[in-house]
């Protein structure tokens, strides 16, 4: 597959809600832990996707699309900005998500390299993510260069009604290059370069 991940705008954001409601809705079924439990109703849906556009207009949040020349929409990831002052070096990973039908072909980890990207870009140099233990998303995390700080038992609540332990990952990464000397007159990018990562 050939796969393109670019961030999203807000206008990209509401012109494609009903794919982003497609897949969030394609990672709950498959019992992902992306903080829903099946059925997950159109409404919650659209209410979720609508505070992800909300967070982007104010600055908060970060959203890749994973986009195949055939497929579509095939995958999402979002880093949620740290915003206190005391924290601004800090992101935290959330909502990787990859359809079934795009699922063992790269896409999960071209994600998670692409998030660092745009991590390093932004100054945010501390990563962190939680995910259900025992998931395979925890192999992708490891293998992605992710540190495995510990566990938290009876965390949250999977479909069946037992409550799952959940991991704790954390990633530093080194500080984005400067290309010259920092200017307080130059304002950043809005939108970074996007960027084409050969599937696999």
């Amino acid at each position: 597959m050939s796969l393109t991940i670019e961030p999203m705008t807000v206008a990209e954001v509401d012109a494609e809600r009903a794919a982003l409601v497609a897949l969030l809705r394609d990672a709950v079924e498959s019992g992902a832990s992306v903080g829903f439990l099946p059925p997950l109703g159109d409404a919650e849906a659209v209410s979720y996707w609508a505070t992800v556009a909300a967070g982007l207009r104010e600055g908060s949040r970060v959203v890749l699309a994973a986009r195949d020349d055939e497929l579509g929409l095939v995958g999402s990831a979002q880093l949620e900005l740290a915003m206190r002052a005391n924290a601004r070096h800090r992101a935290e990973v959330s909502k990787v998500m990859v359809h079934r039908r795009a699922r063992r072909r790269g896409v999960g980890r071209a994600l998670m390299l692409a998030l660092d990207d745009h991590a390093r870009r932004l100054g945010r140099t501390t990563l962190i993510l939680d995910t259900r233990q025992g998931d395979p998303s925890e192999g992708l995390y490891r293998t992605a260069g992710w540190t495995f700080a510990g566990a938290i038992p009876a965390y949250a609540r999977s479909a069946t009604g037992a409550l799952d332990a959940t991991a704790l990952y954390y990633k530093l990464l080194d500080p984005a290059p400067l290309s010259g000397p920092p200017r307080a007159d130059t304002p950043g990018p809005s939108r970074p370069p996007s960027r084409g990562v050969p599937g696999r």
